[in-house]
């Protein structure tokens, strides 16, 4: 007897999805009778044109009439035209989209998602700027300016009356007032206070505050000096806070890579373009012309801060990443930190443990020019806050 050859039955339907997705084959063998297809669902796919660096947030409803808009997702725009597929869509009789863009807070500037290489890739610098890494952040705000005394002091006197409590009052030392001028950046103030002040900030405005006391995150941080650890961080309040070192490095870069300083074009720094301590003869990357500092700034007795916003900014809006005053940054400080796995990790957030020091970086009126370099590390004692060359800005997700 012959044996009969059998092939099964196939129903095959070819569905090419619009926008330029993959054809879609679906291939189902006949058992008893043939299968019919009785539905299909397609995750829609949206394609968006938009100006790049900026935040685009994407919504969708079901019912137009009643203006109900549901938030999918807050995109920073790398490229133009992108796509955004709504993964997340059920069967529905309608569904509608619309993408807006999401304005800055005031004040704020919008740093977009991205990796970059951090470190000094000059090979120029400390051991503790070394393995140049890439990381990879997430976008967020940040301020344009350094906090300037006004500002401190609006918020410190709402904090003051809200049941927060400071081990200093801002650019005051010993009851005498070393503030040069209300518009200029506040100093005189340790990292606990800055803390304390950023969740200030954040009531004052009524956003859900950054800190708190533990990691039940229960009670939010308003007095003491407590050694807040990163459990203890909301990280997805939309208050303020400090900056991580990793979000430092990559807003001080203003978007371009590998160049010494905040600013593209030159790898030189001069008074020009920042508030620091001469010294060309040391540094041949320094362009001004004295070993002093800035002539500007500087009475002959006493040199001191430049007025907030005073240079011209970096490529993403931010002014005075060089110079001027440094700026505490949210991170405990480990010179070998970069060799750890977790410096690699997107988003880091430096040490988890509690050690004797926290980051802050761009350097000061008084420091050299080595020390303005984006990839330089400075680090204080949580408690220290008598200098008049350290002070903050802050971030805020959203």
């Amino acid at each position: 007897m012959t044996k009969e050859s059998r092939m099964p039955n196939f129903q095959i339907i070819k569905i090419t999805l619009a926008l330029g997705a993959l054809p879609f084959w679906p291939i189902a063998p006949l058992l008893a009778a043939s299968p019919d297809i009785t539905s299909l669902v397609l995750a829609p796919r949206l394609t968006i044109q938009s100006d790049t660096n900026v935040l685009n947030q994407i919504q969708y409803t079901t019912n137009l009439s009643q203006g109900n808009w549901t938030t999918l997702t807050n995109l920073s725009v790398t490229q133009s035209t992108y796509w955004f597929t709504d993964q997340t869509a059920p069967a529905a009789p309608a569904r509608y989209y619309r993408v807006l863009e999401v304005s800055a807070p005031g004040g704020m500037a919008f740093i977009p998602a991205g990796s970059f290489a951090m470190g000094d890739s000059f090979s120029e610098g400390s051991t503790n700027e070394q393995p140049v890494h890439l990381v990879y952040v997430s976008g967020f705000f940040m301020d344009t300016n350094l906090v300037t005394f006004t500002l401190w002091q609006q918020v410190y006197q709402w904090a003051t009356n809200h049941g927060y409590s400071f081990d200093n009052a801002g650019c005051t030392y010993g009851g005498y007032n070393y503030s040069v001028g209300n518009n200029y950046p506040v100093h005189l103030v340790n990292w606990f206070d800055v803390v304390k002040w950023c969740n200030a900030r954040s009531e004052s405005q009524s956003l859900t505050p950054c800190y708190y006391t533990s990691n039940t995150l229960a009670t939010v941080y308003r007095t003491g000096d407590l050694n807040v650890s990163n459990s203890w961080v909301n990280w997805n309040a939309g208050g303020y806070r400090l900056p991580t070192e990793a979000e430092w490095e990559k807003a001080g870069r203003g978007g371009v890579l590998c160049q010494r300083f905040p600013w593209s074009g030159t790898n030189a720094i001069s008074w020009s373009r920042a508030n620091y301590c001469g010294a060309p003869a040391s540094f041949s990357y320094d362009f001004s012309t004295t070993n002093s500092y800035d002539p500007a700034f500087n009475t002959g007795s006493q040199p001191y801060t430049s007025p907030a916003g005073y240079f011209a900014p970096n490529g993403y809006g931010l002014r005075d990443m060089a110079g001027n005053v440094w700026e505490w940054c949210w991170d405990w400080y480990d010179g070998g930190w970069y060799a750890n796995a977790g410096a690699t990790q997107p988003d880091p957030r430096g040490p988890s443990a509690a050690l004797a020091y926290r980051v802050y970086r761009g350097g000061s009126w008084y420091d050299y020019a080595d020390v303005a370099r984006c990839s330089y590390r400075g680090y204080g004692l949580s408690s220290s806050g008598i200098g008049d060359n350290v002070g903050f800005r802050c971030v805020t997700g959203f």
